[in-house]
């Protein structure tokens, strides 16, 4: 890592170096800051089979529904949808509102993103 120090007009001290090395230290930091929720354990991990089950699921809303514990009669229910829906959107023939994601992703405790099929999470 090569870094350079300068003193600004109003002589702060300023540190120099490239794009990809402030992003290493971002990832660093970002790293060092889930090993202490994962110690901590307010940061969720997936067991290896686990993540081989969401890997198999349908959509993540299939693999997370499962993952917690809820029937799809069950979430459909406290999401204000029809089992049928339900089943159609964790298939991923259906497409959902944002207002019936934010419902779901609450319910299991999740945010929207992560419950998301990968072709919207993108988007």
């Amino acid at each position: 890592m090569t870094i350079q120090t300068t003193i600004s007009p109003d002589g702060q001290r300023l540190v120099t170096m490239t794009a990809e090395e402030y992003q290493d230290l971002l990832d660093a930091r970002d790293a060092e800051a889930a090993m202490r929720a994962v110690a901590a354990g307010t940061l969720q991990t997936l067991s290896g089979e686990d993540v081989d089950a969401y890997l198999a699921a349908a959509t993540p809303l299939a693999f997370w529904r499962r993952h917690r514990g809820f029937t799809q009669a069950d979430m459909a229910q406290a999401a204000g949808v029809s089992q049928p829906w339900l089943a159609q959107l964790e298939n991923g023939k259906r497409e959902g509102s944002v207002s019936v994601y934010q419902r779901l992703a609450r319910l299991l405790g999740l945010s929207v993103d992560e419950l998301l099929p990968n072709n919207l999470a993108a988007v």
